[in-house]
């Protein structure tokens, strides 16, 4: 880009600017004429968040549109419906603290500062209202229930790749690349992942980080020694001298959503030889960034360490290559069927039966 002339053209824009909200949108915009990922400007830390209460309910929009009823579809997992107990898919929804819901009612507006606040859920297994009871929670804030609905995420993956697979493979996610998904990750290459024959590795919808090294470290260390405690089962030395290994098969799972340094972990993992990659190609969001703090308090990013493959080539704008393609159907989502986890299950079993008819033909 010429950027003086990029500053030429959007410099009587800014000035016109009304709001600071204009003015970082039009910045962003000026930014991007770089066409650079992990660019822009973003408001002052510590912005007010909402304080609208959670349920840990997802509701039907087919009923919803059809009749103006609102019918649990899901109960989240440890959410504080479920912890209140009561509540069942196919329950309706009547009132909230004795004001009725219909049609037209914002459930948000009556949700609104009853965060951590008891709540009284007039509740019916009927459309018509019969034999309502009631409910007593504390509604939770919108991380909260990211949260909790992440977790039943990974859990219905792990169950469905068990599922698939017969019990034979395990399952991982890693939502992002921090210390504290590092952390997870570690926890999650446990004793039952261990007692699998080989593993799925999930970095779909990572949005990066900084821990690729250390996660790859995990997935690339071989094994060479086992300990028998007396009375104890044989385990690879590594695990019982507490450093982590997986020492497994295993195959990955990426999307086009897997960004930054989910997609160094893609490259690293493609490289080492560590096993196929299914799925979609990454986003090609692959640079570094820092941070500098305006006047306002508003946050601007800008490029400044550039990425290389092992060949010298750029890969920032240039997404990370799969092994397998798989693009999940429009709508797939809201059905049982999971069609990326599906062939990286049939991909990794495929190559663990060839390895084990190779190594009884190889005993002949």
């Amino acid at each position: 880009a010429n950027w003086p002339e990029v500053r030429k053209r959007y410099a009587p824009l800014a000035a016109a600017s009304r709001t600071p909200g204009e003015l970082r949108r039009l910045l962003s915009l000026m930014v991007g004429e770089l066409n650079a990922s992990h660019s822009g400007i973003s408001a002052p830390p510590g912005s007010a968040q909402s304080s609208t209460g959670r349920l840990g309910l997802r509701f039907d929009p087919a009923e919803y549109e059809r009749n103006g009823k609102l019918r649990v579809a899901e109960v989240i997992a440890l959410s504080p419906a479920a912890v209140a107990g009561g509540i069942q898919p196919g329950d309706y929804l009547l009132a909230v603290d004795d004001t009725l819901v219909g049609p037209r009612t914002n459930l948000d507006e009556l949700l609104e500062n009853t965060i951590a606040r008891r709540v009284t859920l007039k509740m019916s297994s009927s459309a018509t209202g019969e034999k309502p009871r009631e409910v007593d929670l504390r509604p939770v804030n919108l991380n909260t229930e990211k949260g909790l609905l992440y977790k039943q995420w990974v859990q219905d993956q792990r169950e469905y790749v068990a599922k698939q697979s017969g019990g034979r493979l395990g399952y991982v996610h890693m939502i992002d690349m921090s210390a504290e998904s590092l952390a997870q990750f570690y926890l999650d290459l446990d004793a039952e992942n261990h007692a699998r024959e080989g593993v799925v590795v999930d970095v779909r919808n990572n949005n990066g980080g900084f821990v690729n090294a250390y996660a790859l470290d995990a997935l690339s260390r071989k094994g060479y020694l086992t300990m028998t405690p007396r009375g104890m089962p044989a385990a690879p030395a590594r695990s019982q001298l507490g450093q982590r290994a997986l020492e497994a098969p295993t195959i990955l799972v990426t999307n086009q959503h897997s960004l930054s340094d989910a997609e160094d972990f893609a490259e690293g993992y493609r490289t080492l030889k560590l096993g196929k990659v299914v799925g979609e190609p990454t986003a090609g969001w692959i640079i570094y960034t820092s941070a500098a703090q305006l006047l306002d308090g508003s946050v601007l990013r800008v490029p400044f360490i550039k990425i290389t493959d092992n060949t010298g080539a750029d890969m920032e704008l240039v997404p990370r290559p799969v092994d397998v393609a798989v693009t999940r159907p429009i709508g797939e989502s809201y059905t049982d069927k999971n069609s990326q986890l599906e062939v990286a299950v049939k991909e990794l079993l495929k190559q663990l039966d060839e390895a084990k008819t190779s190594r009884v033909s190889g005993g002949k």
